[in-house]
């Protein structure tokens, strides 16, 4: 067997092995008869957010990297995440103050939150490649990343310092960024499920667009790529993906940087391989997160994306240092 076949069979006993501890793991008793289906049932919810979320991450982690053609790109280090979180919690802030009380009952604030993130995912997108321009260097890229997600934070934090003089707009709030996967239920999986699957559906059939994109601009034309489309394509299904995470996860950063990083060495670097290795390898990555999450002793409550920066965070710095060495950033 090959290292790339191996690979694969990794990740599904990784997924598999998360899934089934996924279940067996959490507050409450399985053996109380009475609870037991409840206690599963709100596992199952929130293996299933932390799963779709982490695979959603990873692939639009995967698409940002292509798109740069630089493997230190990341949707969240890029201002992906803070921009879909914003969005997310604008629409959270709009539907209290100016729509609560005109939306019918079935309308529910869950259904109109993908679309905020989308849309909060998107503009930071199209920021970030509107102040860069298609010829910056990864260091330009690297600074606007972290000067819009700076941006996106602090007016997130101004929003949360506003909504909590409103005990309801500020729970929801808090729910959205802090609590993660633990706070969403079936009804967030069901909304996140289509954005995923598409966005991931349609990015693979791009995969050889996006391979020859890795040359070169000038190099993928030659060949007959339009160029302009797949920029803008990726721009999409990036941003779908992230707001599809964040809708479900909240603020989990460093997930899209280090499992595709991760992977490359076993199943190279053409997309149509490596995106749904990233795609399995970033749900079993966020499932097992969120497994420590339940199993660290703490008084309160342990935010999914902490953990997830204090693991990528030396990561990063480590791949930034190497590439430094190597002399890739200018």
């Amino acid at each position: 067997m090959n290292r790339s076949g191996l690979t694969w069979i990794i990740l599904l006993l990784v997924l598999t092995g998360g899934m089934i501890t996924g279940l067996l793991v959490g507050d409450g008793d399985l053996s109380d008869l009475a609870l037991r289906e409840t206690y599963l049932k709100l596992r199952l919810w929130r293996l299933g957010n932390a799963g779709l979320a982490g695979a959603a991450l990873a692939t639009g982690g995967v698409l940002v990297q292509g798109l740069f053609r630089n493997p230190l790109a990341s949707p969240s280090i890029l201002g992906t995440t803070a921009g879909a979180s914003l969005g997310g919690m604008v629409v959270l802030s709009l539907w209290n103050v100016l729509l609560a009380g005109s939306m019918p009952a079935w309308l529910p604030a869950e259904l109109l939150l993908p679309v905020g993130c989308l849309l909060g995912a998107w503009l930071a997108l199209m920021l970030l490649m509107t102040v860069t321009g298609r010829d910056a260097s990864v260091i330009t890229v690297l600074l606007t990343g972290f000067i819009l997600s700076s941006l996106f934070l602090s007016v997130g934090g101004l929003l949360t310092s506003f909504a909590s003089e409103d005990f309801e707009l500020g729970r929801a709030i808090v729910a959205f960024t802090l609590r993660g996967v633990e706070a969403k239920g079936r009804h967030h999986l069901a909304l996140a499920v289509p954005m995923v699957v598409l966005g991931t559906a349609v990015a693979m059939s791009w995969a050889r667009h996006l391979d020859a994109l890795l040359t070169g601009e000038d190099e993928a034309r030659s060949i007959g790529v339009d160029v302009v489309a797949v920029r803008r394509w990726a721009i999409i299904w990036t941003a779908t993906l992230t707001a599809a995470a964040v809708a479900i996860g909240g603020n989990i950063s460093f997930v899209g940087l280090m499992v595709p990083h991760a992977l490359r060495p076993f199943v190279g670097v053409e997309h149509r391989q490596l995106m749904p290795a990233a795609f399995l390898g970033g749900a079993a990555f966020v499932i097992w997160v969120d497994i420590l999450v339940r199993v660290v002793p703490t008084r309160g409550h342990l935010p999914l994306g902490v953990v997830t920066r204090l693991v990528g965070a030396p990561i990063f710095l480590y791949l930034l240092a190497r590439a430094a060495r190597e002399g890739r950033m200018a």
